[in-house]
């Protein structure tokens, strides 16, 4: 990007050559403009599996896929906020995934 000498501002290109649209500046060629980036190398990112994140409580339910009697559960607000909130379970052993509206 090139300013003008006189004024200050940036130089517009004009039909012939480039000039100040503040003052009557004007460069005998065209303004060659350069760019460079610096692009650092990222971090890596370490994966982590989806069994990793389980931080349901365990509790002791029966599956009604596998028989198991340990499951995960969580609650979620499924309905009107004036409702029940819905439990979800999910077997330990199986991954088999319900959910109970009591």
């Amino acid at each position: 990007m090139e300013f003008c000498p006189k004024c200050g501002a940036v130089l517009v290109q004009k039909k012939k050559n480039d000039g100040c649209p503040r003052c009557s500046y004007s460069t005998k060629g065209r303004v060659k403009i350069k760019t460079s980036e610096k692009v650092d190398e990222k971090k890596q990112v370490a994966v982590v599996s989806e069994k990793d994140t389980q931080v349901h409580p365990i509790v002791t339910e029966t599956c009604k896929k596998c028989g198991h009697d340990k499951v995960y559960f969580w609650t979620v607000q499924t309905r009107a906020g004036d409702e029940s909130e819905t439990k979800f379970f999910k077997c330990v052993k199986c991954d088999h995934t319900w959910r109970d509206y009591r």
